[in-house]
């Protein structure tokens, strides 16, 4: 809360309100930013070593080591208020959602390589790497987070939970 509070007061005013009432929003794009440096960072170190010529499964585990991620840091923080499920239920169900979702991040690079042909030596080895980060790091990622953010909030994130509330201060009795 500290991080988002902290984010909330530079704001102008008119642009705080918004994100106020858009505060899972925000919370969920902001996990979705450090599972994006993940997902790059595990990426790119199988890409550039041991999987030099599987990209499609350095792609894949790189998204699954920030699914992992992003289960805690959503379940923790982005959905606190949201849920009431089994946390069992709850974990199946995301992990669902996000194995979708790893299917619907990997279509545009496969699109890329295999359909159109944007491999070496068919085009130069700058060419492919261009073409597998927009087509995977940037478009990929941007089609499976637009569908995780829908499916957390319906399946496995639902309804809001309803928080204790604070008592509040007993009125003062007026005397007559």
């Amino acid at each position: 809360m500290a991080l988002v509070g902290k984010l909330l007061k530079i704001l102008p005013g008119p642009i705080r309100s918004v994100l106020i009432r858009h505060r899972a929003l925000l919370k969920f794009l902001m996990v979705g930013g450090v599972c994006f440096i993940a997902t790059v960072v595990v990426n790119y170190s199988l890409k550039l070593t041991i999987l030099s010529t599987k990209p499609l499964t350095a792609l894949i585990i790189a998204t699954l080591v920030a699914t992992i991620l992003s289960y805690v840091l959503n379940r923790e923080w982005s959905f606190r208020s949201r849920g009431g499920r089994e946390r069992r239920h709850e974990a199946a169900l995301f992990f669902a959602v996000s194995g979708l979702a790893a299917g619907l991040n990997a279509v545009p690079l496969y699109v890329s390589r295999y359909l159109l042909g944007l491999q070496a030596p068919a085009v130069s080895l700058l060419t492919q790497e261009v073409a597998d980060f927009i087509s995977s790091i940037i478009l990929g990622t941007l089609v499976a987070m637009v569908f995780r953010w829908w499916a957390l909030k319906k399946w496995v994130f639902p309804d809001e939970v309803e928080r204790p509330r604070r008592p509040e201060p007993a009125a003062e009795k007026t005397h007559r």
